[in-house]
């Protein structure tokens, strides 16, 4: 006889790796962006690059892993029907975004589709709310510190440099941006392939094939190759919006957006708080553009880039709530 829950498992962990694919190729662009868009690398190089350090980054730490797998829901209500429609709805949000171009936050697909399933499977009792309401605190407040970081280090930057011609400048910058946009990589994945640790290691748990919460080193290596993987397959439509569309950039600038950009991350990264990569360096960009002239942000784009932000937890956690209403008598609650 079939045992169905092993096969739910299963089902949850190819979902999970399929959410770290798309969240590489969905997510490359915001750390490549800039490095494309001033020439520093060619696209070619900055996705390979990218793949190298976000397999390296997501090895490093587990940290954000526990923060998603433990902070969201009470883990007495997970079951792997739950999970797989929480992945399902943040991977159906994050295919219409990148179909669109739109920048929107994978982190915030992976949180509003488990709180989406987790009500649909128990009601607005099971969320804990003291956990989520630091998640949801951290994604709004990274922005924020994105924005200042980058106006102010441009700022700063500028008048360090000021007396210095800007073709040299640029020639200097573009070597520098290479290492800037390397630590962005890697900052990525120490932020992005652990939600997806914490997603498996939470299906796990319910399982009963792990007693506590910790991630496995199999789970670890499983979610870098995903991450790696999704990145060498690469975001054309995000890169052109983040990096030609929204701002204007030279290489002072991407450098100065990737340092801002990295270090918030690594910071969030470090305290396991799960930051958005997306959020954090299109805010970082918007800080860099202001530094210059209002004009010189695309503010329809940014209007589009906002509604991206604003809607995606809503919206992934009514996709997810429907997708388990629809799949669970079939599959089981």
């Amino acid at each position: 006889m079939v045992d169905l829950a092993l096969v739910m498992l299963a089902l949850v962990i190819f979902a999970a790796l399929a959410f770290d694919y798309i969240n590489g190729f969905h997510d490359t662009a915001n750390a490549i962006a800039t490095c494309v868009s001033t020439r520093a690398l060619s696209i070619r190089s900055a996705i390979l690059m990218a793949a190298g350090l976000n397999f390296l980054g997501a090895m490093v730490s587990t940290k954000v892993a526990a923060t998603i797998g433990k902070g969201i829901v009470d883990a007495s209500h997970i079951t792997q029907m739950v999970v797989l429609a929480g992945i399902l709805g943040a991977i159906i949000w994050d295919l219409v975004t990148w179909y669109y171009g739109l920048p929107s936050s994978s982190s915030h697909a992976i949180i509003g589709g488990l709180m989406g399933a987790v009500i649909a499977h128990d009601g607005l009792g099971t969320l804990h709310w003291g956990g989520l309401k630091n998640i949801i605190l951290s994604l709004i407040i990274s922005p924020i510190i994105g924005t200042v970081l980058g106006f102010v280090f441009m700022v700063a930057l500028l008048w360090i440099v000021k007396d210095k011609a800007p073709h040299v400048l640029n020639k200097g910058f573009r070597k520098l941006q290479i290492l800037s946009a390397a630590v962005m990589a890697f900052s990525h994945g120490t932020a992005d392939a652990q939600k997806s640790m914490g997603v498996i290691t939470m299906a796990l748990v319910s399982y009963g094939m792990l007693p506590t919460f910790v991630v496995p080193v199999w789970v670890k290596i499983a979610c870098a190759v995903a991450m790696g993987l999704g990145t060498a397959g690469g975001g054309w439509r995000i890169i052109k919006t983040v990096g030609k569309d929204f701002v204007k950039l030279q290489p002072v600038h991407g450098f100065c957006v990737e340092t801002a950009s990295a270090g918030v991350i690594l910071g969030a990264s470090s305290f396991g708080m799960p930051v958005s990569t997306t959020h954090v360096i299109t805010s970082a960009i918007l800080g860099v553009g202001l530094s210059r002239r209002l004009t010189a942000v695309n503010w329809n784009v940014a209007n589009r880039i906002v509604v991206a932000w604003v809607l995606t937890i809503p919206a992934s956690a009514v996709v997810a709530g429907v997708t388990y209403l629809v799949l669970s008598p079939f599959l089981g609650k």
